[in-house]
């Protein structure tokens, strides 16, 4: 296709234009993901620019600094749509609850292991108050593994069997909402929820079964 020098002029006008009307829809948006008239603006300043790279070159030997490819808004959309139906929420809230019980071969053991974890939080120019019990213990270790059960796995803890249980539920945990002595509360099913999945950690079935 054979272009003209005002063509280029009313190409450019063309970019203008859609920048503008593409500022206009990312303003009225305010930040929203996949809003309809930014993508829709999106692609008439891609194709603008594209026709415009196009004029340029034809009729000076000249290119943009824009590395753009025209996009077939219709084929874009029913890519977006497919991908938006995969990608769609779950309805519900995924709730993991997991507990694993543990036997203290020595608590002077724990305890001392405990008290490293406080003293390398707090660090060296700081003194440390003492660990004095079991609990305090296993939370400077928890607090020592960003609360991770895996800060648990020493030598001062034998595990025992545990429990994991998946659950569909209607609202999210809110911890302020229990009372800090509630220790059974936060991991107790209401009555919208729904158990969907549940495995037993057996630590040490292999040994029990061997001893039979």
């Amino acid at each position: 296709m054979s272009y003209t020098d005002a063509q280029v002029d009313a190409a450019l006008e063309a970019v203008f234009a859609a920048a503008r009307e593409h500022l206009a829809a990312v303003r009225q948006a305010g930040g929203k993901i996949d809003d309809d008239e930014v993508w829709r603006t999106y692609v008439e300043l891609n194709n603008a620019s594209v026709a415009y790279d196009d004029c340029l070159l034809e009729v000076f030997g000249e290119v943009t600094p824009w590395q753009v490819d025209t996009i077939d808004a219709d084929k874009a959309d029913e890519f977006f749509v497919e991908q938006a139906v995969g990608d769609d929420p779950y309805p519900k809230v995924i709730s993991v609850r997991q507990r694993r019980d543990y036997r203290i071969p020595s608590i002077a053991a724990l305890l001392k292991a405990g008290q490293e974890a406080r003293e390398a939080a707090v660090g060296a120019e700081e003194d440390a108050d003492r660990v004095e019990t079991v609990s305090e213990a296993l939370v400077e270790l928890l607090q020592a593994g960003d609360g991770s059960l895996s800060a648990l796995d020493i030598p001062e803890l034998e595990p025992l069997d545990g429990i994991v249980a998946v659950a569909e539920v209607d609202t999210a945990l809110d911890p302020e909402a229990f009372e800090e002595t509630d220790g059974a509360g936060p991991f107790a099913l209401a009555g919208g929820d729904r158990l969907i999945g549940r495995m037993d950690e057996h630590l040490h079935a292999d040994e029990d079964d061997h001893d039979h």
